[in-house]
């Protein structure tokens, strides 16, 4: 019997599951990738670039062990029927997806051609983790705790398969040159690396990097994060081996008393699937705010401060730096971004999915889920998202995670000679510096004060239609 293996945000051949299950009950399985004109037409340059060389990567992957990556481009309905026909493939398998589009593209397919959606995306799927009720959880605490209780205990990923059965004559497209992003190559043995070298690798003080997490991972001047997030992202890494990995990291740092790093990178990685079952369960909040009662917020949506946000020329130097981090690298330390979305939405006032879009178009890790999740928390609009009168002040957190100005300096060349506290806020002590802005875009307190003013209109507006 021959199946497709039809690869979408699965492109590893370690700890996948759809590709277990295809071997398992095939004799050849032909790997696919789709060049699908849809997605190619919403996914940003730098994201394909990334994708393109993953699959390079997967392709030399499969030639070692005795088969090759067959790509082919059309819309995956025509695509897959044409295969099926020259394999005489009996099934097609593949990686279930949560977007509204996959859903919708692949129940139309299964409708014409025998696909087998397996689940492997994430640990849980979404509707494994219900409430009592059999609704989904809204609030993260209880999910998590829900999400580990029913956590498997052997988590252990499977292995690469050694050799596959040769292919027959199939054509194949070539896959698209691009030029990635040299602090983010792509492919499986990358990310492989990436993890070992965050969770195993014992370095200074004889800790690894995991065990230092919980204490670094907010600092922009440290490299504290586990920087997997584009991997995690097109599936590079599984899920499952990073919660696994996360695991025996918990096990081994508890005879040292370390385990809070481990146990802080797990909570960051329920998060995602936290999300990931929001919008799945909630579709509508791609568009809309979760809480329907800050869905009126009265943005000011000023086109001149959106473009100096995005060019990272505020005048407020941690804010500047993340966007140029972002710019330059298709990636931003996890709290910049905190920073810079908070700045975009409460100190500007500028809507929430404005911020979101321009991430989209410019994150490597760019997920639906998790970006708009993570948006609607700092707008304080989304599901078990942060208190709308929450507003970071940003001098004050540049001063508390990047103390010594180091990546303030990193990112923002024109101020790399300034020294001491005055790189957090050169307006404040009068200093020019020559080609970047003489002062911030907004006075903070200002600014504040006029964002609390618009969340409690929406709030007021909403409550006198209930």
């Amino acid at each position: 019997m021959t199946s497709l293996w039809w690869i979408r945000r699965d492109l590893r051949l370690e700890d996948n599951a759809t590709l277990q299950v295809a071997l398992r009950r095939s004799g050849q399985v032909v790997p696919v990738f789709i060049l699908d004109p849809h997605l190619l037409s919403v996914t940003p340059a730098r994201r394909q670039a990334f994708l393109f060389e993953g699959l390079r990567a997967m392709d030399v992957d499969l030639r070692q062990r005795g088969s090759r990556l067959i790509v082919r481009r059309g819309t995956p309905q025509t695509a897959l029927s044409a295969l099926v026909q020259e394999t005489r493939a009996e099934a097609i398998y593949a990686e279930e997806d949560f977007t509204s589009y996959a859903r919708r593209r692949d129940g139309q397919i299964a409708r014409n051609l025998p696909l087998r959606l397996i689940h492997g995306q994430s640990v849980q799927h979404p509707f494994g983790v219900l409430k009592a009720d059999s609704k989904p959880y809204t609030v993260f605490t209880p999910y998590s705790k829900a999400w580990m209780a029913l956590l498997p205990t052997d988590l252990a990923p499977t292995p690469a398969p050694v050799r596959f059965d040769p292919l027959p004559a199939l054509a194949s497209e070539f896959i698209p040159q691009a030029v990635v992003s040299p602090s983010f190559p792509a492919g499986e043995a990358e990310a492989q690396r990436r993890l070992g070298k965050f969770t195993t690798e014992i370095t200074e003080g004889r800790q690894k990097p995991i065990d230092r997490y919980a204490d670094q991972r907010d600092r922009l001047d440290l490299d504290g994060t586990s920087s997997l997030s584009p991997y995690i992202r097109f599936g590079m890494l599984g899920m499952r081996q990073a919660v696994h990995a996360a695991r025996q990291a918990l096990v081994s740092a508890r005879n040292t008393g370390t385990n809070k790093g481990a146990e802080t990178w797990l909570n960051e990685l329920i998060w995602r699937e936290f999300y990931l079952q929001i919008l799945f369960h909630f579709p509508s909040v791609s568009h809309t705010a979760f809480k329907d009662s800050l869905a009126n917020i009265p943005w000011r949506n000023d086109q001149a401060e959106f473009s100096a946000w995005k060019q990272g020329r505020t005048g407020v130097p941690t804010v500047d730096a993340a966007m140029r981090q972002l710019h330059q690298t298709g990636w931003m330390h996890n709290r910049a971004r905190m920073l810079a979305a908070s700045f975009l939405v409460k100190d500007l006032l500028i809507d929430w999915r404005w911020g979101e879009s321009w991430f989209m178009q410019n994150l490597l890790d760019g997920d639906p889920a998790v970006n708009n999740g993570s948006w609607q928390w700092i707008a304080g609009t989304g599901t078990d998202a942060a208190p709308y009168f929450r507003i970071f002040n940003p001098v004050l957190q540049s001063r508390k995670f990047d103390p010594h100005g180091n990546y303030i300096r990193r990112w923002v060349p024109e101020l790399a000679k300034v020294t001491g506290n005055t790189i957090h806020a050169p307006w404040e002590q009068g200093l020019k510096v020559k080609d970047y802005p003489e002062i911030a875009l907004v006075d903070h307190r200002r600014a504040r004060e006029r964002a609390l003013r618009a969340y409690q209109f929406s709030k007021t507006t909403a409550s006198k239609h209930a």
